[in-house]
C-alpha cells in the first residue's frame, strides 16, 4: 500500500475514486460541501431523493462524477452531525475501505470529514489512516484448500491536506504503515494453529528477524538443556506435559547509542493451553492457540522498532512452550524452584502463564534496563474487569504504567491502569513454599500481577494484561493485532525523549 499526502483540492487529484462522507438528514461538512459546489449541487440532489439516509457505516457508489477529476465517487454515512467525534470518524474508515475492497478500484482519494484537532492531530491522522488501512485490508492466513479469494485491488490511499499539515501527515503515514506491517506479523502468528505456530515455530520466525534485519536484530535461541542451564525451575515445570520442546527467546535489538541501557519487552509465549491436569473447560479451548499473543507482541515490537530504524536499545524476551496433561505433567500441590531461588507451590496448573513469566522477568535483571514491560493473556479475571475495550496495566511504576496508558489513548488502543499494592501480594502466602501461583478469584487480574511483581524488585516494570484485547472471539474469530499500536507509541515517545 502506498500512502500519499496532498496540498492540492480533493476534487482535482487524480485517483480511481473520490470518498466522501454526508451526515443525517441531508448534511454536508466542509469537503463534502465544496466538492458539491464543483459538481453544481448533485450530492444534495441525491440526498434529498432518499437514495442515501447518511447512518453511521452506509456507503454509496456513484459513477457520474461530471465536474471533479475522479470517475467515481463513494459516500459513506457519518451518523448524525451533532455526534461526529473521532470515535465516529474511526468507524467510517473501515466501511468505506470494505466498500472499495468489494470492487477493483486501485487508487482513493479520502476526503472524508475529520474531527476537531484537539480530538486528531495531523501526525495522528495520517497515523490512524494508515493503520486503519492496514487493519482492513489484512486477510486472515487460512489453511483452506480452495482457491484464496483475489487480493483487494486498492493499492494507494491519497489524503488531501491543508499545505502546513502535509509534513507531520506524512510522518504520521509512515509510522502508521510501519505498525500495520508488524501487526499483520502478530496476527498470522496469533491465527496460525498450535500444530503449526509450535514453540520450535516462534524460534524461526525469531530467526527470520535476525536475517531480515541483519545489522540490526541479533537472536540468541535457549533449548531445553539451555534453559535447565538457566534453573528456569517454572518455565520447565509449565512444559513437562507436552512433547513438543520449550524454547527460551532472546532478541536484541540496538539501534540506540552504545552503553545506553535498554527496554526489555517480556512476552507470554503458550501456543497451547490445556490448562495441564487443572484441565479447562473443552467450549472455546480451541482459542487458547492465541495464548502466546504477548509474545508475538514483543516479536512484532521488534520487527517494528527494526522496521521504523527507532533510535533505542531494546531486549525481547520471550519464553515459550506448550501447557499440556499427561503422566509426567506438573500437578496441583507441586513445589518448583524458579531462576530467582524464590520456591513456588503450584496450586493451579492453569495460572502457567506467570510461571514462565517469572523466570524472564528474572533473567531481564542481567541487562540492567531502564524499564521492563511484560504482556501477557494472562486472566480471565482481566476480561471480567474491562471487557474486551481496555487492556489492563500493572506495575510498581506509576509513571511507567501512565507512559503505557496514555499511548493507549494517543492510538485508540485502550488501556487502564489497576491498583497493585502488597495487599494483594499477601494472598499468595503458601504454608509449603515462598509463594503460591494463584490466590483466589478476587481481584484475579491483580494477583496475577502482583506474582509476577515478586520477580521485579529492582526493576522499573509494567504489567500489561491483554486477555480481552488481543483477540475477538465469534464470527470474526482471529488474532486483533493489539497491543502493538500502544507499544509502537510507546517506543517511539522513548526512542525520541
Amino acid at each position: 500500500m502506498r500512502f500519499e499526502a496532498s496540498s492540492r483540492a480533493a476534487a482535482q487529484l487524480r485517483s480511481d475514486c473520490l470518498v466522501l462522507g454526508a451526515f443525517e438528514r441531508g448534511e454536508l461538512g466542509t469537503s463534502a460541501s465544496t466538492i458539491d459546489r464543483a459538481m453544481r449541487g448533485r450530492i444534495r440532489t441525491l440526498l434529498s431523493s432518499g437514495d442515501f439516509s447518511g447512518r453511521a457505516g452506509e456507503t454509496l457508489l456513484i459513477t457520474d462524477t461530471t465536474g471533479i477529476t475522479p470517475p467515481r465517487l463513494l459516500l459513506v454515512g457519518l451518523g448524525p452531525k451533532g455526534q461526529y467525534n473521532r470515535r465516529a470518524w474511526r468507524r467510517s474508515l473501515p466501511a468505506a475501505l470494505a466498500a472499495l475492497t468489494r470492487t477493483r478500484i486501485r487508487s482513493a482519494t479520502f476526503a472524508l470529514e475529520r474531527p476537531g484537532e484537539r480530538e486528531l492531530d495531523d501526525f495522528y491522522y495520517g497515523r490512524s489512516v494508515a493503520e486503519i488501512s492496514g487493519a482492513a485490508l489484512y486477510r486472515i492466513n487460512d489453511l483452506k484448500s480452495t482457491r484464496a479469494p483475489r487480493p483487494p485491488a486498492l493499492d494507494r490511499i491519497v489524503l488531501p491536506v491543508d499545505q502546513d499539515a502535509v509534513a507531520e501527515v506524512r510522518r504520521g503515514l509512515a509510522a502508521g504503515d510501519a505498525v500495520s506491517q508488524s501487526a499483520a506479523l502478530l496476527r498470522n502468528l496469533g491465527n496460525l494453529p498450535a500444530n503449526v505456530c509450535t514453540p520450535r515455530y516462534m524460534a524461526n520466525q525469531a530467526r527470520e528477524l535476525e536475517r531480515l534485519y541483519r545489522r540490526r536484530v541479533r537472536v540468541r535461541i535457549f533449548d531445553e538443556a539451555g534453559i535447565r542451564r538457566l534453573r528456569m525451575g517454572c518455565l520447565l515445570a509449565v512444559t513437562r506435559g507436552s512433547e513438543e520442546p520449550p524454547r527460551f527467546i532472546v532478541l536484541e535489538y540496538r539501534g540506540g547509542r552504545r552503553g545506553r541501557a535498554p527496554i526489555a519487552l517480556v512476552g507470554k509465549g503458550v501456543t497451547f493451553d490445556t490448562g495441564g491436569i487443572s484441565l479447562k473447560d473443552p467450549a472455546s479451548m480451541d482459542e487458547m492457540k492465541f495464548d502466546m499473543c504477548g509474545a508475538a507482541t514483543v516479536l512484532a515490537a521488534i520487527d517494528f522498532a527494526a522496521r521504523a530504524r527507532l533510535r533505542l536499545n531494546l531486549v525481547g524476551l520471550v519464553p515459550v512452550c506448550e501447557n499440556m496433561p499427561d503422566g509426567r505433567a506438573v500437578k496441583p500441590g507441586d513445589i518448583v524452584t524458579s531462576a530467582s531461588g524464590q520456591t513456588v507451590e503450584i496450586l493451579n496448573t492453569d495460572a502457567e502463564g506467570r510461571l514462565i513469566l517469572a523466570d524472564a522477568l528474572n533473567y531481564a535483571r542481567r541487562y540492567e534496563p531502564e524499564a521492563v514491560v511484560d504482556f501477557a493473556t494472562l486472566t480471565g479475571a482481566c476480561v471480567i474487569a474491562l471487557g474486551h475495550h481496555f487492556s489492563g496495566v500493572m506495575g510498581n511504576d506509576d509513571a511507567l504504567a501512565q507512559e503505557l496508558v496514555q499511548a493507549g489513548a494517543r492510538t485508540d488502543d485502550r488501556a487502564w491502569q489497576l491498583p497493585l499494592t502488597e495487599d494483594y501480594a499477601e494472598q499468595l502466602r503458601s504454608n509449603f513454599a515462598d509463594m503460591a501461583n494463584i490466590a483466589g478469584r478476587d481481584g484475579g487480574a491483580i494477583t496475577a500481577a502482583a506474582f509476577l511483581g515478586k520477580f521485579t524488585a529492582q526493576l522499573r516494570w509494567a504489567h500489561m494484561d491483554i486477555a480481552g484485547t488481543a483477540w475477538t472471539s465469534g464470527k470474526d474469530k482471529g488474532a486483533s493485532g493489539r497491543p502493538l499500536s500502544l507499544v509502537a507509541d510507546f517506543l517511539m515517545r522513548r526512542a525520541t525523549a
